[in-house]
């Protein structure tokens, strides 16, 4: 089902280095991929915050673009779909469960979201809106093979209730997500947001998750912990134990532009209590 348009598409694609629209070919839709999770941080201060996420177009477009934020998946896969969408790709919302660190054989609930495209006949699934380990390319939907991305390898498995996304971490393919192509409405996509950021056994309530890509580098904040990823090399991870230092590492490292002080401090200062 096509979502509500963007109402400034040129402004979107000069963030991504655009300065005209690109034809929806593959190699648009690997630039796009690779440059969106290098411009838009993954980040939840709305949820740190306790605070509700509208996931209308028109909102996100005014708190990615405007107010300076990035989002979690029903923020930038939404917004991401919509401008696939307006570049002309026979693009769709899809959604996932996350098993990334849950117990082998865990069903969580339904509250990822990302996208299948359709180029020439064959399908990809594209997602610039999970977290740390988001893949930085399009990823060929029907095939089982590895498959290199600017950062780790991925690859899509056949499970027995739809496909299973796995990463190659260290010498271990770890998964990810569950997935399937089942149609969804924008209502499926408003009560996933809705436990996301509402309800109490969320993952994601008064925690802080930021991450962010780049040339051969992952950077991520897990609550306190700070860590920098780069291909090839160990991980530099340090734990930051001061509000106004963390503060700024959202602002420098990931290029944020923060809520109020006066109500984050008080939410990182609980959060590194």
């Amino acid at each position: 089902m096509s979502q509500s348009r963007l109402s400034d598409t040129g402004r979107y694609l000069r963030r991504l280095g655009f300065d005209t629209a690109p034809p929806p070919t593959l190699d648009t839709l690997r630039q796009l991929q690779w440059r969106h999770t290098a411009e838009f941080p993954f980040e939840t201060l709305s949820t740190l915050l306790r605070q509700p996420v509208p996931i209308d177009l028109e909102t996100v477009e005014r708190k990615v673009f405007e107010q300076g934020r990035g989002g979690y998946c029903y923020e930038l896969n939404q917004l991401f779909l919509a401008l696939l969408q307006a570049l002309g790709f026979d693009a769709r919302g899809i959604t996932g469960r996350v098993v990334m660190n849950a117990p082998e054989g865990a069903w969580p609930a339904r509250t990822h979201r990302l996208s299948v495209v359709t180029l020439d006949g064959v399908r990809y699934v594209t997602d610039v809106g999970f977290g740390g380990m988001v893949p930085t390319a399009p990823l060929l939907l029907d095939n089982r093979d590895v498959q290199p991305t600017p950062h780790e390898p991925y690859r899509i498995d056949i499970s027995q209730d739809g496909y299973m996304l796995r990463a190659e971490v260290g010498d271990e393919w770890r998964p990810m997500y569950l997935f399937d192509l089942q149609r969804q409405e924008e209502i499926d996509y408003i009560v996933g947001n809705w436990y996301v950021c509402s309800h109490p056994e969320s993952p994601f309530m008064g925690r802080l998750m930021v991450a962010r890509t780049g040339e051969g580098i992952r950077k991520t904040l897990n609550g306190n912990s700070y860590a920098v990823h780069r291909i090839g090399h160990e991980s530099e991870r340090r734990t930051i134990s001061d509000a106004d230092e963390l503060i700024a590492l959202l602002e420098t490292e990931f290029g944020l532009t923060v809520p109020p002080r006066e109500l984050l401090r008080p939410a990182i200062k609980e959060l590194l209590a």
